[in-house]
């Protein structure tokens, strides 16, 4: 049980022991969970409504955009999200990679295992462009700001978006532990002043109330067909970071997230909609910037420096959620071993991650300075949301059937029913690919064939190293006629195999002749859990005379630690000295098999990847004075 999760469980929270972490949690969540879906207001409403402005905005389009923006937020995030996928726990963490893992336990074809994983794999691909149009278009729109404080600021909103950007990436390896505690007030206070004046427009247009009535939305689709479904791909921009409620439960727990979002979080964006739509029906012109110029005046200028400071706590959190799915993908062996700093000695998931930092860095900057506006990356960001919101809806459905026990006619009506529903507003964004929706899918692609091939060449240079290995029990009954010098200390010999001889072992027996008194070959399994208990950790066996196998257990979400899990290993019998263990570890050079098994192109991304992988050493913190390395070509 998390923190937050010990914190609201039981209880009615009347006590000042139960009510401060609970209130702690929810001001938490709002800098973490919140952030990305908390400033789509400051675009969407503006994009919704420019497929209609052509001849001239009528209030049935006004109220007809707004009741499908609230509807949206009700039945994507509330219905969906909050009541339904969040129900999918894998020990309590959460995400696209989360659901795979527990949609693919259990199913023992391999074809259908194949197809879970495709999905988890495209979901978390589309992720990635996520996270790179997220801080572009969230700094964007806020900077944008100053243009309807001043119009001369026109020139300066990209200047000022790539140092607000840039400075943000370049804090990335201090952490942001202590740049965290501010997150929660900042966001709460971001929520509050957009629902006051929300607020204040409703007052001056009570009819816009009426958008709160669904029918209108339908009304909308009826007369507008052709103009209703494209806008579709611009309302889905008010709902991007939804998957962010699912992704983060593990850190705060569900009660926490879902109470922030019912109780402070969907009334606040539901009043500023409202706001919005208020001004439009009194203003059209407002069409410009309708969210800055809703706001009075006189607290223009601090609105923009609010905004800011929101849309760069937004980008922090998706610049911390792709560290998080970069590290897990690389723990289900679906890219290699990424370079992992903890930025915290308190927090495990406080991480840095220099590689994918540059990327990101690189990738925003350059959709600032190619859209140089929040209305052309606008264009861009729908498809990555709703291939995700597809890829959970379908994996939703597999995991009510085999884990829930659904029946196959309630899991199609309820995430079939959101597939569909998904499935539209994916539709509609295609149309915009030629206009910019062509970013999140090539930058999707180009994930999805990295995983894919980097999974696709372990496997082959798998089959290769136990197609040439010795097995295991016969080199351990041939041992004691061998003669083989017995020298003293102990050697840990990496393996991904335990039944067959290490490589490292068989090229240390031919190039020095000895083995060392005591031997353990160990395993490091990554399990489709998030986390593994302590007492789950390690497996201990003996094999003969000084000979152990060693088997350690990690869940996708924990950075292993080989060292000190072989310490915690004394209280299963093996005990060992850390001054008299070295490791010994196989590097492979990856070379062309005559008759290779991928194309050249796949072979050449396979070896780039290989080549800038983390080195074992690194990954699993082993000291790297003890460790001794040997090379062997490998053809693929």
């Amino acid at each position: 049980m998390s923190k937050a999760q010990a914190a609201t469980a039981g209880g009615s929270g009347r006590s000042d022991a139960k009510a401060q972490p609970r209130a702690a949690a929810l001001v938490g969540v709002l800098g973490v969970v919140y952030g990305d879906i908390g400033t789509s207001p400051l675009y969407t409403l503006k994009a919704s409504l420019l497929h209609f402005a052509d001849d001239g905005l009528a209030a049935e389009e006004v109220l007809g955009t707004i009741s499908l923006i609230i509807w949206a937020l009700i039945m994507i995030v509330t219905v969906k999200y909050v009541m339904f996928v969040m129900r999918a726990d894998n020990r309590g963490e959460g995400g696209i990679l989360a659901l795979m893992a527990l949609a693919s336990r259990g199913i023992t074809s391999q074809r259908w295992r194949t197809v879970v994983m495709m999905l988890g794999v495209a979901g978390a691909a589309l992720f990635f462009g996520d996270g790179v149009i997220t801080p572009a278009i969230s700094v964007l729109s806020a900077v944008e700001g100053l243009q309807v404080v001043e119009p001369k600021l026109h020139q300066a909103v990209v200047p000022i978006s790539l140092v607000v950007l840039v400075g943000l990436f370049a804090l990335q390896p201090r952490g942001t532990g202590r740049i965290g505690a501010l997150f929660g007030p900042i966001c709460a206070l971001w929520f509050t002043s957009i629902a006051l004046v929300g607020l204040l427009g409703i007052f001056r247009q009570p009819q816009i109330l009426l958008a709160l009535d669904p029918r209108r939305a339908a009304l909308l689709i009826g007369a507008e067909h052709l103009e209703s479904f494209v806008t579709l791909g611009s309302i889905v921009l008010a709902v991007t970071g939804a998957e962010a409620l699912y992704a983060d439960m593990g850190h705060f727990g569900r009660e926490p997230i879902r109470q922030a979002w019912l109780f402070f979080v969907l009334p606040s964006l539901a009043l500023n909609y409202l706001g919005q739509g208020a001004l439009m029906l009194s203003d059209p012109t407002a069409l410009e910037n309708p969210f800055f110029l809703l706001c009075p005046e006189l607290v223009r200028l601090p609105m923009v420096f609010l905004a800011t400071a929101a849309t760069v706590i937004a980008s922090q959190s998706m610049i911390a959620g792709a560290y998080s799915v970069a590290r897990q993908t690389a723990l289900l062996n679906l890219l290699p071993r990424l370079t992992v700093r903890h930025t915290s000695v308190e927090e495990e998931g406080q991480v840095y991650m220099p590689q994918v930092n540059m990327v990101l860095l690189i990738g925003v900057v350059t959709l600032v300075l190619t859209f140089r506006n929040s209305d052309s990356l606008a264009a861009a960001y729908g498809i990555a949301v709703t291939g995700t919101f597809l890829c959970t809806s379908i994996l939703g459905i597999v995991v009510a059937r085999r884990r829930w026990r659904w029946p196959r006619s309630v899991a199609l009506a309820v995430f079939g029913g959101f597939a569909v529903v998904d499935s539209f507003f994916f539709a509609s964004n295609l149309l915009k690919f030629v206009d910019g929706g062509w970013v999140p899918v090539v930058l999707g692609a180009v994930m999805f064939l990295m995983m894919t091939t980097w999974r696709r060449g372990r496997d082959l240079l798998f089959e290769r190293w136990q197609a040439d290995s010795l097995p295991l029990a016969m080199w351990l009954s041939r041992l004691p006629q061998s003669r083989v010098l017995r020298v003293p200390g102990t050697a840990v010999f990496l393996t991904g195999n335990l039944d067959y001889v290490p490589g490292a072992l068989l090229h240390n027996l031919k190039h020095n002749k000895v083995v060392h008194e005591r031997v353990v070959f160990l395993t490091v399994t990554i399990t489709d859990y998030s986390t593994v208990p302590a007492e789950e950790r390690a497996e201990v066996e003996e094999l003969s005379a000084g000979i152990h196998r060693v088997r350690l257990r990690y869940g996708f979400m924990e950075s292993p630690n080989i060292p000190r899990a072989l310490d915690e290993c004394r209280s299963l019998g093996l005990a060992l000295e850390p001054m008299q263990t070295s490791y010994f570890l196989g590097r492979e050079t990856l070379v062309p098999a005559a008759l290779p098994k991928l194309s050249r192109w796949r072979h050449w991304l396979f070896m780039l990847m290989a080549r800038n992988a983390q080195s074992a050493t690194e990954f699993f913190r082993i000291p790297a004075d003890r460790v001794v390395e040997l090379g062997v070509r490998v053809a693929i």
